[in-house]
């Protein structure tokens, strides 16, 4: 007996996206792109360099010169709001680049960031999720390696309250051990509720974490597809993505 298809969720996504339309200066780069994001839920964006993963990032963030469709949190239609009031709609960004203050120690940083929703992790449970950071509280973010400021730039998102938080290429360049610490954090958010929107190449580590995949390629979403689905869509993302 064939088991029974999974049923349709029937509760609002927590971040909706439909028909997307991004431009950088006159260049269109977002065609119409669309996705789901439920409370609670961790979704990984996928493609090759150029795919428009970044940039559907940075639009859903109102960093795009243009945008065009729709972005809704919480059922509010965000397309028309400011970039500086996003963040206040409960959105976190974490870029490629982390964005932290490179002169400032780990504790100053963590001290900055203005809480934008209600909640936001104390500092003291910052150090309980990452022990390098308590270790080293009072060094400047120049002396951080790429591992330790990644995780202060996470930390920094975190303490602001933000129910979604969204993740370029947290993995990238990082050692292996760092690597799976990162894992564990974002597994650890996972079991409080927090939903995550990933940019990665790793599917080691993304299927740890990741409910659904989505593969992009040239500006457009090409299809998406749960976790437990990611080995029978290998070959598809060889062709795509060319892993």
């Amino acid at each position: 007996m064939n088991s029974a298809a999974p049923k349709p969720r029937t509760d609002r996504p927590l971040l909706e996206v439909r028909d997307l339309n991004g431009w950088y200066g006159e260049s269109h780069v977002l065609h119409g792109v669309s996705l789901d994001l439920y409370e609670g839920e961790t979704i990984t964006l996928v493609g090759r360099n150029g795919a428009g993963k970044t940039t559907t990032l940075r639009a859903i963030m109102g960093l795009l010169s243009r945008r065009e469709g729709t972005i809704k949190i919480s059922g509010r239609d965000m397309i028309k709001v400011p970039v500086h009031k996003t963040a206040h709609a409960g959105i976190g960004y974490v870029p490629e680049e982390r964005g932290i203050f490179a002169t400032l120690s780990v504790e100053e940083n963590l001290m900055l960031p203005p809480k934008v929703a209600e909640g936001g992790i104390s500092v003291e449970e910052i150090y309980h999720l990452f022990p390098n950071l308590a270790e080293r509280r009072n060094s400047p973010g120049t002396k951080l390696s790429g591992g330790e400021q990644q995780m202060l730039a996470l930390a920094r998102i975190l303490r602001t309250g933000a129910r979604i938080i969204l993740l370029d290429e947290p993995t990238e360049g990082l050692a292996p051990v760092i690597v799976q610490r990162i894992g564990d954090v974002l597994l650890e958010l996972k079991k409080k509720g927090m939903t995550l929107l990933l940019v990665e190449q790793n599917f080691r580590f993304a299927r740890k974490v990741a409910d659904r995949f989505f593969l992009m390629e040239d500006g457009h979403m090409l299809e998406n597809f749960p976790t437990a689905d990611l080995d029978s869509k290998m070959a598809r993302l060889r062709q795509v993505v060319g892993v």
